[in-house]
């Protein structure tokens, strides 16, 4: 388990609740009287029309350079703007971007339907369910057993290919997030294929559907267009691997290692401060780590108040951190490395049964 940082003194402590009240009621009033759940939608309107802009320069350019090798080189700023369009599409959906539901689902379907080819509702299905029960094995899908797993119980049987990944899975982890942007789209259109899956609708299913199909052909037609059949399929490759590589960055650190409430007795008790607080770890940094994690490396403040305007994450910290102090609560934040260190040493531990089976002795 990792460390607390030291909690610097900060103002207007929260004081202890009595006589059994919410712990996260006071934070909350404190925290909208400062105004900071009030939308922001200038400055998400200014990052929308960066990054579209960003992405009609990055075609422009590869129409203009023409069927060239170095033109290969605009797959790199494509992936960060295919991460800024993940960011804004996961603002989206927690309703960060604006109050009006229509609007915000209009955001999101341009920015992950029609920009990275990955269904919006099957993605709000299984990030909202992580919301609700972050890190509990047995709700949290993100820590579901699957190429990876997070507890040592779940490496039970792995044997072959998975057996392999499992032993090594702290190495294999980055690369193993270069086929991120791949399976984001994989796991979206075979959502969208299931009879069970997530979409309410059958308009909502045609309409995710309809940009899914809009995105690939657009990919394709744009790749195909401006370059040989080699060069796209280059330029295509280090795109989704630059793409899976930066959010593995992003989503990497957030839980990995943090406590898990299903391993507490009264795990399923907690109230929400705690089941947020303790299973989540903040990177510190600045603006340049604010940038390209995308607010995600205030994880604390995000999973508090998760419809809280990304510029307002930062402002936020303060009072969450004093307000955990005075209730005793472990407020975790690190390095921007060192966070990496602590969540690939769990990924490590986790696999150490499977390595020592298959040495015959301990390591």
């Amino acid at each position: 388990m990792s460390q607390a940082t030291a909690l610097a003194p900060a103002p207007a402590p929260a004081a202890r609740p009595r006589g059994g009240g919410s712990e996260f009621a006071p934070l909350l009033r404190l925290v909208k009287g400062q105004g900071l759940l009030d939308h922001r939608p200038g400055w998400y309107a200014r990052d929308v029309a960066l990054t579209l802009l960003g992405f009609a320069a990055v075609a422009a350019g590869l129409l203009l350079a023409g069927p060239v090798w170095w033109t290969v080189l605009l797959a790199v700023p494509l992936a960060l703007l295919s991460a800024r369009a993940a960011f804004i599409a996961h603002d989206a959906g927690h309703s960060q971007v604006t109050a009006d539901r229509r609007t915000g689902r209009a955001v999101q379907l341009v920015h992950a339907n029609l920009l990275l080819g990955m269904s919006r509702e099957w993605w709000n299905d299984k990030h909202n369910r992580h919301h609700a029960h972050p890190n509990h094995l047995d709700k949290d899908p993100d820590v579901a057993a699957d190429v990876l797993v997070f507890a040592e119980h779940q490496t039970a049987g792995r044997t072959g290919l998975r057996g392999f990944l499992t032993r090594h899975q702290a190495l294999l982890f980055f690369p193993l997030t270069t086929l991120e942007g791949l399976a984001l789209k994989l796991y979206g259109v075979r959502a969208l294929l299931a009879k069970d899956g997530p979409y309410r609708t059958r308009g909502e299913r045609r309409t995710e559907g309809a940009l899914l199909l809009l995105h690939f052909a657009g990919y394709a037609a744009l790749l195909l267009t401006a370059l040989t059949p080699a060069q796209a399929l280059v330029f295509a490759l280090v795109h989704q691997m630059l793409f899976g590589v930066h959010l593995g960055l992003a989503f990497a650190p957030n839980h990995k290692g943090m406590e898990r409430p299903d391993e507490h007795e009264d795990g399923d008790s907690w109230g929400h401060l705690r089941r947020q607080v303790l299973t989540s770890r903040n990177i510190r940094g600045g603006v340049l780590t604010d940038w390209f994690l995308g607010g995600l490396n205030y994880q604390v403040e995000h999973h508090l108040f998760p419809s809280m305007p990304r510029p307002h994450l930062r402002l936020a910290q303060p009072a969450v951190r004093a307000h955990c102090r005075a209730l005793g609560i472990p407020y975790t934040e690190t390095g921007f490395v060192d966070s990496y260190r602590q969540a690939l040493g769990h990924l490590h531990e986790v696999g150490a049964t499977l390595r020592e089976e298959r040495a015959g002795r301990p390591e």
